[in-house]
């Protein structure tokens, strides 16, 4: 059997990896607040990464199994991956133009590359750590039966086009529909993985099944809430400057802002399962946002 796919024992105690990962945030949170001057350029990756780890540890005490301890080479991919799937949406907001960071006058280009990549690598498993923790609870699986959305031809033909439509404006009036940026993605990259044969959030929704879908949801709004909060007040920092919709801020982002992050979601996950089709895991289980073992309650 698939390592991948054994669900083990529910452990007791909070695991070490877990604990390293709290270690972690203790120490670079404040030292990302607090210290003068440039900092959150190299103090940004072992927060994350505390972050991660923390949430990881967290969903393999309430489930007996994780990103993390289903298969190390799998999480470490996650990293890998996370970097360029970023840089995507960083090429993308170079003729958006809806966020900025200060302090990166101070880089080299060579440095500002680097320090960024490394900085990006933590958005993928961020998210999907927090996704799995949520597919934990048992309010998030006793939902009930939503709208169906089915993989067949016509509906995954009219995603596409839909998506290709979206970014098409996003790219020709950005001032206007700078927002697309966000949702275009996850309808061109969705049905791609249908046609390809690897998984996709679809095989749920077909049956009416919204659950993976809101631990997405929930999850990559758990996680902005750090993005946002731990970002206010370090430096070099992200600021946002859309063209409409700046009002009732929290943090840096204005609120309508953090319905961006719903769509986002899914856009990784489907970016995820694209890469992971090109490498031979089409069938892949490994991100676990089911409810196929116990729960603590």
């Amino acid at each position: 059997m698939d390592r991948d796919l054994v669900m083990t024992h529910k452990p007791t105690l909070f695991p070490r990896h877990g604990w390293l990962g709290v270690a972690l945030v203790a120490v670079f949170w404040p030292l990302n607040w607090l210290l003068p001057g440039l900092r959150t350029h190299w103090g940004f990756f072992p927060l994350w990464l505390g972050y991660c780890l923390a949430v990881d540890g967290l969903v393999y005490w309430r489930r007996g199994t994780s990103l993390l301890t289903r298969s190390r080479l799998r999480y470490t991919g996650l990293f890998a991956l996370s970097a360029p799937v970023w840089w995507l949406f960083e090429a993308l907001n170079a003729r958006l133009q809806n966020w900025s960071y200060l302090g990166a006058e101070a880089f080299m280009p060579l440095q500002y590359w680097a320090w960024s990549t490394l900085s990006f690598t933590t958005v993928i498993p961020a998210v999907f750590g927090a996704a799995e923790l949520f597919a934990s609870f048992g309010f998030v699986q006793r939902l009930g039966r939503g709208p169906l959305i089915r993989p067949d031809r016509r509906t995954s033909l009219g995603f596409f086009i839909a998506g290709l439509v979206m970014f098409a404006l996003m790219w020709l009036w950005p001032q206007l529909f700078f927002p697309f940026v966000w949702i275009a993605i996850y309808f061109i990259t969705e049905p791609l993985n249908i046609w390809l044969g690897n998984r996709h959030l679809a095989q749920w929704t077909e049956r009416g099944d919204w659950r993976p879908v809101v631990a997405l949801w929930l999850g990559v709004l758990f996680t902005a809430f750090f993005w946002e909060m731990w970002n206010f007040f370090s430096y070099p920092k992200w600021v946002y400057h859309i063209p409409w919709g700046q009002f009732w801020h929290i943090f840096e982002m204005p609120l309508l802002g953090y319905g961006g992050y719903l769509p986002f979601a899914l856009e990784l996950y489907a970016l995820y399962h694209l890469a992971a089709g090109f490498f031979g895991g089409k069938e892949a289980h490994y991100v676990n946002l089911s409810a196929e073992n116990e729960y603590k309650v």
